[in-house]
């Protein structure tokens, strides 16, 4: 019974968020503190001494962190809100689920759970500069890089601190948290409902004006999601770790990413990661199709 509700929880999310999108919306406040226990609860089961950096990962955080610049740039003379739209897909860091997922698909967790550490603490480090210089104009670049790195670097990097000690100094309490690791699921269904209400009362609020707007962010969050599942597996098939590559690239933490274009992004570039939640839950679903079919 629990594992079909899970399989519909999705759906069963965004249909909230819809329908309820005046109430659930106003929950948006809730959305750091989730993120923080789910990072938490994903990175107390961590063996620091399993994680082996590699050259993929190497590769998969240069096009992260790169090339979500280099997009913004060379979209922004066409439209600045299109720009950070698939900009922030492509920053996104890599989901805490995708270690499940790439365990489905027969890939190495081990190193698809280093580069989601990876991957989440260079988006700490590097989204406060990025945002300073595209999207947060209330104060002085360094001054507001400062201010989002507060929220951000807190948000991303304490919880991996904060697990260190817990398992290291707290070993009675590591032992419950690390059996119930399963509640970030539940968290995750929750933080979905909420960022879709938000981001469906915004569109609301737009009224039809941005509608072209908001299909052409949804078809180019499409593109960047099949991209980077695509150029994740080429590249971890050439260093012998296929479903790493292309679960580590593909799959993002869209949730993070919605709330930090609604912070500090112009909000209507969410549009783009919450159509990629969509693009990249068929893209597992048609991966873990053809898996089940070939056993």
């Amino acid at each position: 019974m629990i594992k079909k509700l899970k399989a519909y929880m999705m759906p069963i999310a965004i249909s909230v968020g819809i329908l309820l999108h005046s109430y659930v919306g106003a929950l948006v406040f809730l959305i750091p503190y989730l993120i923080f226990a789910m990072l938490l609860l994903t990175y107390i089961k961590l063996s620091v001494s399993k994680l082996r950096i590699t050259a993929m990962h190497w590769w998969l955080l240069a096009i992260q962190v790169l090339g979500s610049s280099l997009l913004y740039f060379i979209l922004q003379p066409l439209n600045i809100v299109l720009a950070q739209s698939v900009m922030i897909c492509v920053l996104a860091p890599t989901a805490s689920a995708a270690p499940v997922i790439g365990g489905m698909l027969k890939g190495n967790v081990a190193s698809l759970t280093t580069y989601g550490l990876m991957s989440n603490l260079a988006v700490a480090f590097f989204a406060p500069l990025l945002f300073s210089f595209i999207g947060y104009r209330e104060l002085a670049f360094f001054d507001s890089a400062f201010d989002i790195a507060q929220k951000v670097i807190v948000l991303l990097a304490l919880p991996l601190l904060l697990s260190v000690v817990i398992n290291r100094w707290f070993k009675t309490l590591a032992k419950p948290m690390q059996q119930h690791t399963g509640i970030t699921f539940y968290m995750w269904s929750l933080a979905l409902t909420i960022v879709t209400g938000r981001t469906v009362q915004f569109v609301i609020e737009q009224g039809k004006s941005q509608l072209w707007l908001e299909i052409v962010m949804a078809v180019a969050a499409l593109v960047v999601c099949v991209m980077q599942f695509w150029i994740g597996r080429r590249i971890g098939r050439k260093l012998d770790d296929t479903v790493a590559g292309g679960q580590g690239l593909g799959q993002k933490n869209t949730i993070l990413v919605i709330w930090m274009a609604q912070m500090y992004l112009n909000p209507l570039a969410a549009i783009g990661p919450g159509a990629y939640v969509l693009w990249q839950n068929s893209v597992n679903s048609w991966q873990l199709w053809r898996i089940r079919k070939h056993l």
